[in-house]
């Protein structure tokens, strides 16, 4: 994990008066699952706005694979490598789960590839391949979740930005989508995660950027970071229970 896949120097937005996020740095190592973690409105969704193109930055600079990404429209970034799963899916509901993910297949990098077959490794990758045939809607909140990191992937991205996957998901849910991502890993993917199960986190982050009022506050190994004083005090309010911290060792 030597190679930097994605960097932000001074990365900074604006809204007006408000300022969203201010003067953050960071370095992805290829081949990694980073976690981004910090309070509710702490800028996270921001932070992921500015790397895929929907807001413009203020200030700083963010490069992908050593190249600038400032102008570069949101599509054109998904065809240089980098895909967002979101954390509302929003399928089309009147198509198979397998139609779904054949959409980001022929709207993915610009390459000869069979969609068949792409479509088929993203299905089992994200561990829905008995769905393939189902309708996308009705389909469980997992089952959803699971869905868009399929049509995320489907897109042959280098960099995926997976926001909250496990949001209300329940024990066994966020189980699944934990190995989700770790296979989306194996796969030659690099993953950088928004999520407040903080036991997820720790169990399969490599390192975690910590941002507080759109600042970054602490950076480091899960363990490194869970027992940090400001990480504490702005965002775990209390040391984490045992159980969990020895996640982190």
């Amino acid at each position: 994990m030597s190679e930097i896949i994605l960097s932000g120097r001074g990365v900074t937005k604006k809204f007006r008066g408000l300022t969203a996020i201010e003067n953050v740095d960071f370095d992805i190592p290829e081949g990694a699952i980073y976690g981004l973690i910090g309070p509710n409105g702490a800028g996270k969704s921001t932070l992921f706005n500015l790397i895929t193109g929907y807001y413009e930055l203020s200030a700083g600079e963010i490069r992908f694979r050593g190249a600038s990404t400032t102008g570069v429209p949101t599509y054109r970034l998904n065809q240089r490598g980098i895909a967002r799963a979101f954390q509302i899916s929003k399928p089309f509901p009147a198509l198979t789960v397998k139609e779904n993910v054949r959409v980001g297949a022929m709207f993915g990098r610009p390459q000869r590839v069979d969609f068949e077959r792409v479509t088929m490794e993203a299905l089992r990758i994200a561990g829905i391949e008995d769905l393939a045939d189902r309708t996308a809607e009705g389909l469980t909140v997992g089952s959803l979740r699971k869905l868009e990191i399929a049509r995320a992937i489907a897109t042959r991205p280098s960099l995926l930005l997976a926001d909250e996957p496990c949001a209300g998901l329940n024990p066994t849910e966020t189980e699944e989508m934990v190995r989700c991502l770790r296979n989306v890993r194996e796969r030659g993917t690099t993953v950088w995660l928004v999520e407040h199960d903080m036991k997820a986190v720790t169990s399969i982050c490599d390192r975690i950027l910590v941002i507080d009022a759109g600042r970054k506050i602490a950076e480091g190994t899960p363990q490194e970071v869970v027992r940090d004083p400001r990480v504490i005090s702005a965002y775990l309010g209390a040391p984490l229970p045992e159980e969990t911290a020895s996640h982190a060792g």
